[in-house]
């Protein structure tokens, strides 16, 4: 895997931010997620005035990083203004593929901070394949 920097990700998802369509919440976020292989496939929110049918950045990059058949994650580096953790949906997403996944993120204030996917979501459901 080529070595990319927790601050090099995360200045991608910073970059991916600038892109989001959040024209109802003001609320720009971007995301990064580094694939075990060294891969990196960043993604926005995209807002929607039918608010269940906006999609976070988190799911956006991960998505993004399926359809190219990619399925083993190391690391989701999250920025937004005001840091945020990935919402639940986006966790459960993210455990189908990496549930030991290392996240982090950064605002515009602040230091990094590291957090693991099963500690933010300590009971993920899963199917038996």
């Amino acid at each position: 895997m080529s070595r990319i920097s927790d601050s090099e990700l995360l200045e991608m998802a910073r970059k991916a931010a600038l892109r989001a369509y959040a024209p109802y919440s003001g609320f720009l976020v971007g995301a990064a997620i580094l694939s075990r292989d060294g891969q990196v496939f960043t993604g926005c929110n995209v807002e929607n005035a039918s608010f269940s049918l906006t999609t976070c950045a988190e799911r956006v990059s991960l998505f993004k990083a399926v359809s190219e058949g990619v399925q083993e994650f190391a690391v989701l580096a999250l920025w937004a203004s005001e840091p945020t953790w990935p919402c639940g949906a986006c966790l459960q997403c993210l455990a189908e593929f990496a549930p030991d996944l290392r996240i982090i993120r950064l605002g515009e204030q602040g230091e990094m901070e590291e957090r693991n996917l099963s500690g933010l979501l300590p009971s993920a459901f899963y199917l038996e394949r």
